[in-house]
Formats: C-alpha cells, sequence, structure tokens
C-alpha cells in the first residue's frame, strides 16, 4: 500500500461536489488516511503551486486555490499515485475517460475539480504540506 495526496478544489467544495467525489474516490478502493477543510492564503497556494511559477497559468492558478475552501485528503491504496491519477483523469475533463472525477465533475480545464500528486517523491512533499505525521499515519 501507498499514500497520496487529493485535493478536491474550491469549485467542487463550492458547488457541492466534494461528498460525490469523495464517495468516487472510496468506491474506486482507496482508504481515506487524513481529511481536512481548509481554505488556502495565498502565501500557501503559492509555495504549494511554486513549482509552477512563472508559468502563464499561476497567479490564476493561486487566485483560484484561494478563492474558497479546498479538501486535502491523503489517500491509500496500492500504488496509489498512479491509481489516483488514473480515477481523476485528464485535466480538461472534455478529453478525461467517462467515468473519472474530472468528467463527471470538473466544469473546465482550469476549474477542474480535484489535485492529484503526480508521482510518488511529490505525494510525500505534498503531504507532508498539509498533515503531520501523526494525523497521515492516524496514530
Amino acid at each position: 500500500m501507498s499514500l497520496t495526496l487529493a485535493i478536491i478544489k474550491p469549485d467542487a467544495v463550492g458547488s457541492g461536489k466534494a461528498g460525490k467525489i469523495l464517495a468516487h474516490l472510496e468506491s474506486a478502493g482507496f482508504t481515506v488516511r487524513a481529511l481536512r477543510l481548509t481554505t488556502l492564503d495565498k502565501t500557501q497556494a503559492g509555495a504549494f503551486y511554486a513549482v509552477h511559477a512563472g508559468r502563464p497559468f499561476y497567479d490564476e492558478l493561486v487566485d483560484f486555490m484561494t478563492s474558497g475552501p479546498v479538501m486535502p485528503m491523503v489517500l491509500e491504496a496500492d500504488d496509489a499515485v498512479a491509481k489516483l491519477r488514473d480515477a481523476i483523469g485528464a485535466t480538461d475533463p472534455a478529453q478525461a475517460a467517462e467515468g473519472t472525477v474530472r468528467r463527471l465533475y470538473a466544469e473546465s480545464k482550469g476549474r477542474n475539480a480535484i489535485h492529484a500528486s503526480d508521482s510518488d517523491e511529490n505525494a510525500a512533499i505534498e503531504i507532508g504540506f498539509f498533515f503531520s505525521m501523526h494525523e497521515r499515519l492516524g496514530l
């Protein structure tokens, strides 16, 4: 079993889709190990997405991620990172496979309902950004 991070984004939280997305992930075989509802400030969102600093969409992404509450969560499954990326689908919901989170719940490429870690290394870093060791291990 391995861990990964997902964040239900402000568009999905604000439109009441967070519960449906969480249920979708659980039915896809993920176990929730930690979860919280929080609102990021610009400094936090900027730090979290620092890898994208300088890209044309960076400022818009930071603005979006600070526009309302988000729901970060630690998920556990076999090969969790790859499994989650398969479950959420392509960034653009129009290109996402049928039955994926983004195809079902995303509004657009920019308002795409959910973030998922892209590697085991980044999952560890991203989990640590939101959760203490105690929280993510359920001790």
